[in-house]
């Protein structure tokens, strides 16, 4: 199966029978981006959590259940 990186358009192939090839002709509204785009994500991420500064916002839904819960030291 051929995909494109959303990022970088690259066109990668993938085996037919691999779980993320099922994954993507079954749900088309999933995305595909190749190893070398994930790696240089995740190298960024993991340099902005180092400096400390880097905050995680999540979702309106859990912001709300941990107000009601008293759950506001979660991390």
């Amino acid at each position: 199966m051929r995909v494109k990186c959303v990022l970088c358009d690259k066109i990668c192939e993938l085996d037919d029978q691999s779980a993320l090839a099922k994954r993507l002709r079954n749900r088309p509204i999933h995305t595909f981006m190749c190893e070398d785009c994930s790696r240089r994500i995740s190298e960024r991420t993991r340099a902005r959590w180092a400096t400390g500064k880097f905050t995680l916002h999540l979702p309106q839904v859990l912001n709300k259940r941990k107000k009601k819960k008293g759950l506001n030291d979660i991390k």
